[in-house]
């Protein structure tokens, strides 16, 4: 995560600089952290991205409940045969005529039996296809029963819920990360107002030393010693403050802020509590059940098992019922083509039997019971991971609240120490490195201290997300 951090400050840093020079007052927000949390779910990307998953999902469930519906198209053609198809019929006419001219004993003018040429009968040309044909049709067909469709509905509502979980963990993942952006300002917050009360004592004490210098009661490499100390203190006041402006704006990035905009946090570190005792004292090994990463999971073995319910489904008959009317219109001459039509309706069953399939479908329940099985083993390690995680985190989270109270009562007895030390300098019994060595302590100890105190805090949500407290 911090790898990330760094990552995304290196990212932004180009931009960064030039708004926080010229931040856009007249876009002011003062958030808590909740109220950072609240304005992250609502503008930050990944957020509406995934609110956007789910509006796909419910259209998605939509589309396969109208696999289920009436289907009703319309069609309209036109055709002109510019060459009419013919085919060759016997010519079995000329004989019959010339049979009854027999029987019956016709004969010609001059009396004479009336005899059928030999260039007749063989073949002739006929065409049944009128030059311009149009039609207008009207198809509906219905499903009665498909053992994959009832399947795919009870796989598009858990699709759906597939897509709300997905929405839940961004919600986790957004709120962890606005909180450790918000927990870095406070921080960079506090270690600032270190500064300042270090930089007030340092000063107060090289004006008195400047005046002892020039009464003649003080040597001047002890002013000098002072004024590097009092030089590095402003340096690293100005490089905090820097940072904290960088901080300001990778909260505002987290939280889908513009980074123009004006952020201001009332609260101080003080206002957070990190007492989370009982919490982090026993380990429970049910707050899997918690976790919106093992609710995924679980939601994608239900879908590997009604993929495999629908492929066994698949040996199951299918029905559907269909109905057709038409309109025919036939004619040689076009302005005539739709004078007369001739109707045709059809209405029926038609019913679909699976009978061999070249073994497909028998390996397709086998590969979906693969992976039914392989989603079975990816819970159970899933379950063992966030066990482990829990462990880490609040083993993490007790060893961090012990450094940050050690470091505490270090900073404090460096600052009694610095006290003395200056105590016993204007009392002519210490020396001037010894304050400047005691000086030197305290900036120690309290960068130790901003550090433990950042690892407490991010600690903190960590342990809260381990157990899944993150809703």
């Amino acid at each position: 995560m911090k790898r990330l951090f760094l990552i995304a400050y290196s990212l932004l840093l180009p931009g960064i600089s030039l708004y926080a020079q010229q931040p856009d007052t007249s876009r002011t927000h003062t958030f808590n952290l909740q109220q950072c949390i609240d304005y992250a779910y609502e503008h930050q990307v990944d957020m509406k991205n995934a609110a956007l998953d789910i509006k796909k999902a419910e259209y998605k469930v939509k589309e396969t409940i109208g696999i289920g519906l009436p289907q009703i198209s319309g069609k309209a053609d036109f055709q002109d045969y510019v060459k009419s198809p013919t085919i060759l019929f016997p010519d079995f006419i000329s004989q019959a005529i010339y049979g009854v001219i027999k029987n019956e004993d016709i004969r010609d003018a001059n009396g004479q039996p009336i005899t059928m040429p030999s260039n007749l009968g063989g073949t002739q040309e006929v065409s049944f296809q009128q030059k311009y044909n149009s039609s207008l049709g009207l198809n509906v067909t219905q499903l009665l029963f498909d053992g994959s469709y009832l399947v795919g509905l009870q796989a598009s509502k858990t699709y759906k819920e597939l897509s709300s979980r997905s929405y839940a963990r961004t919600r986790v993942e957004t709120n962890a990360a606005v909180s450790k952006a918000y927990y870095q300002v406070l921080v960079s917050d506090q270690q600032i107002r270190l500064f300042d009360a270090n930089i007030k004592t340092l000063k107060q004490q090289l004006d008195e030393t400047t005046a002892l210098n020039k009464q003649g009661f003080a040597e001047k490499v002890d002013v000098d010693r002072l004024t590097v100390q009092y030089n590095n203190l402003i340096t690293n006041r100005d490089n905090a403050i820097r940072s904290m402006a960088l901080g300001y704006q990778m909260l505002k990035f987290q939280m889908g802020m513009p980074v123009s905009d004006m952020l201001i946090i009332p609260e101080k570190i003080e206002d957070i509590k990190l007492d989370e005792g009982e919490l982090a004292a026993t380990t429970d090994t049910t707050a899997y059940r918690n976790r919106i990463e093992y609710q995924l999971l679980e939601t994608q073995l239900k879908l590997n098992q009604l993929d495999l319910k629908r492929y066994k489904s698949q040996y199951l008959p299918s029905l559907a019922a269909f109905g057709s009317s038409s309109l025919m219109y036939q004619e040689n001459s076009f302005k005539k083509l739709y004078d007369t039509s001739y109707p045709t309706t059809v209405v029926g069953l038609q019913l679909n039997v699976p009978i061999f399939s070249g073994l497909q479908r028998l390996n397709q329940v086998r590969q979906a019971k693969v992976e039914v099985e392989k989603s079975k083993n990816t819970l159970l390690n899933a379950k063992n991971g966030i066990n482990l995680e829990v462990e880490q985190a609040r083993i993490n989270f007790r060893n961090n609240i012990n450094s940050l109270n050690n470091q505490k009562k270090n900073m404090d007895l460096a600052n009694e120490v610095l006290r003395v030390s200056k105590i016993k300098y204007q009392q002519g019994v210490g020396s001037s490195v010894e304050v400047t060595q005691a000086q030197t302590s305290l900036e120690t100890a309290e960068v130790n201290y901003i550090e433990a105190l950042y690892n407490a805090l991010v600690s903190k949500v960590d342990l809260n997300k381990a157990y899944g407290n993150i809703k």
